[in-house]
């Protein structure tokens, strides 16, 4: 059986109501086995010897009223090939346990902090987990962006001795997946990627582009819409000319754009505004273009 060596950081925002994994590993396809998590309950990282069972039958406990440490107590002592395995739990309440049996290979522990715990074996060192902690510690903004910052963290200070594979970023939130229909707000994979990492933060770059909601927003002045229809006519979707009026066809080609990058959720009610990330990517698309790449 092949043996996972894994470094992971289970964490939790419970401001922003948001529980969640990231992983790396020399493994291929690590996110089906390790990350686990459900909104409002809790997260799981099961690793080394990884029990999977671990992540639906640790949920279920986390689920009935037990804490984080009593749900990582009760799995490890049903388990007999407990001091094989690995594993990292929060709960709905933040509070964070860990556990690393005698037989992982080394380097192998955990540490546990508020709100979150990160653990790995056959690991370079224990600088490892040390330097996830300080980066998911002192990093601000979405939970995302902190468990990335302690994976990044982790691979700098030696990470998998073993090497890069693949790696994993789950989060989960009350009614925060597409449309609102799912909890799950990130769940992005790398399966076989030299850096698997930064792979990972591509496409969670990606993700905030395509599907989060509009922060930045700019009037379109003459001199804007302008500098967007010459950028739409090279890029085939519109044909008029650069004259600065926000006129139907126009509005009809910033649509279309919309539309085929899948950016419709940055469309905004008003005509005369645009979201900035759009007018941005708009700009990447238009740069390629122009340097013969076609855009991506």
């Amino acid at each position: 059986m092949a043996r996972p060596a894994t470094f992971s950081i289970v964490a939790c925002d419970l401001e922003a109501g948001e529980w969640g994994v990231a992983v790396e590993s020399k493994f291929l396809a690590v996110g089906p086995v390790v990350p686990w998590a459900a909104a409002n309950v809790g997260a799981i990282a099961t690793q080394a010897y990884a029990n999977t069972s671990y992540g639906p039958r640790g949920l279920e406990l986390l689920r009935s009223g037990l804490s984080a440490e009593e749900v990582v107590k009760k799995l490890t002592e049903e388990d007999e090939g407990r001091e094989h395995r690995q594993l990292g739990v929060v709960d709905a309440q933040g509070r964070a346990a860990a556990f690393t049996g005698k037989e992982c290979y080394d380097w192998a522990g955990h540490l546990v902090g508020e709100g979150y715990a990160c653990q790995g074996n056959i690991l370079a060192s224990q600088r490892v987990v040390e330097a996830m902690a300080e980066a998911f510690e002192r990093t601000e903004g979405p939970l995302a962006d902190r468990l990335l910052a302690a994976l990044r963290a982790g691979q700098a200070a030696g990470g998998d001795r073993r090497g890069q594979q693949s790696a994993a970023l789950l989060v989960v939130k009350e009614k925060g997946g597409y449309g609102g229909f799912t909890d799950r707000l990130v769940d992005l994979r790398v399966d076989d990627h030299p850096q698997p990492i930064e792979e990972l933060a591509r496409l969670w770059k990606l993700q905030r582009l395509y599907f989060g909601s509009p922060q930045e927003i700019w009037k379109l002045t003459p001199e804007r819409v302008r500098a967007i229809q010459t950028m739409l006519r090279a890029l085939g979707y519109y044909s008029g000319e650069a004259t600065g009026e926000l006129d139907e066809p126009t509005r009809k080609a910033l649509e279309d754009f919309h539309n085929v990058e899948n950016l419709e959720m940055r469309r905004l009610e008003e005509p005369d505004r645009i979201d900035a990330e759009v007018y941005r990517f708009l700009e990447e698309k238009y740069r390629a273009q122009a340097q013969g790449g076609g855009g991506s």
